[in-house]
């Protein structure tokens, strides 16, 4: 369903909607269903091959990133036409400290214009309890906050960015979401969650929607057309999967993760920092975790 007017002006206003209706109560439990069969094959989604784009790896996350319950309220905002740029899922285990940092992602996603959000489709209920999203409202219309990198075990972020300046907990809006409900933030939205102290897993799909006129200023990317036309032509366009593990779309799975590899090693060189040159002397440290890193971006 498109959004109400009301709704269009409180994220233009504050950055971020929630709840929000995404999935029906008979579809969120399907989708529960597919999630428990899909983390015991990847155990617990710890791959993180799994984790990317995994909307090219699997028919129900295909048909998820373009459910018309999350398409109509994306194209109220940023209109007809829509790619997803990438997906991801977020998983944090019962009793684990593992917490996301405050950031912007425009702090490190060379897309311009703005025309950016994600869909946070919660999985499984997402509470204050076990680390649900935390964003600070308006922040998106203050200038860009300064990042650094923080090395951090627990960190689910991959560059391990961390914003500046923290958020005062009386400041923070906690985005609580029931399974099959999602929240909408804009791209330059401080937000950050915390750690888990239930004993159950949570599990969310972060879904990165983009308007085709949007572009990348690196090396070129792929993305999925999921509404409308593509009439800019500034990412290569991915194919949707006929099923499960559909070689053509695994195709592009591959190198997309290569690419995004890559980004990441072309970043660390251009702006290296103690954090990151740390990582890097863990991983040698480590020959095992490093053949395991490799494989797993380049199988």
């Amino acid at each position: 369903m498109a959004l109400a007017s009301r709704d269009i002006e409180f994220y233009r206003e504050n950055g971020y909607l929630a709840p929000l209706p995404a999935l029906t109560v008979a579809e969120a439990g399907v989708a529960r269903l597919q999630l428990e069969t899909l983390m015991r094959a990847t155990d617990g989604l710890r791959d993180p091959a799994a984790r990317h784009k995994p909307h090219l790896l699997t028919k129900w996350v295909s048909d998820l990133v373009r459910h018309p319950g999350i398409l109509d309220a994306v194209e109220s905002l940023l209109g007809p036409n829509l790619l997803v740029w990438r997906a991801v899922f977020f998983v944090k285990p019962g009793h684990t400290p593992d917490f996301v940092a405050w950031h912007q992602d425009s702090a490190y996603w060379r897309l311009e214009p703005d025309d950016v959000l994600t869909a946070w489709v919660a999985l499984t209920p997402s509470t204050a309890e076990n680390g649900c999203l935390r964003v600070a409202p308006g922040s998106h219309l203050h200038p860009a906050v300064p990042h650094s990198v923080r090395f951090s075990e627990h960190n689910l972020l991959v560059r391990g960015q961390a914003a500046a300046e923290s958020v005062p907990d009386e400041s923070a809006r906690n985005l609580e979401l029931a399974a099959g409900e999602m929240s909408l933030h804009h791209v330059r939205m401080l937000h950050g969650s915390g750690p888990n102290a239930t004993g159950e897993t949570r599990v969310g799909l972060a879904i990165r929607y983009i308007a085709t006129r949007v572009r990348w200023s690196g090396r070129r990317q792929s993305a999925s057309l999921v509404r409308g036309v593509d009439a800019f032509g500034h990412f290569d366009l991915e194919p949707e999967p006929r099923f499960d593990r559909d070689p053509a779309a695994l195709s592009w799975h591959r190198r997309s993760r290569r690419r995004y590899a890559a980004e990441l090693l072309a970043e660390t060189l251009r702006h290296p920092t103690r954090a990151t040159l740390r990582s890097a002397m863990r991983l040698l440290a480590r020959p095992g975790r490093l053949v395991r890193a490799i494989r797993s971006v380049w199988k």
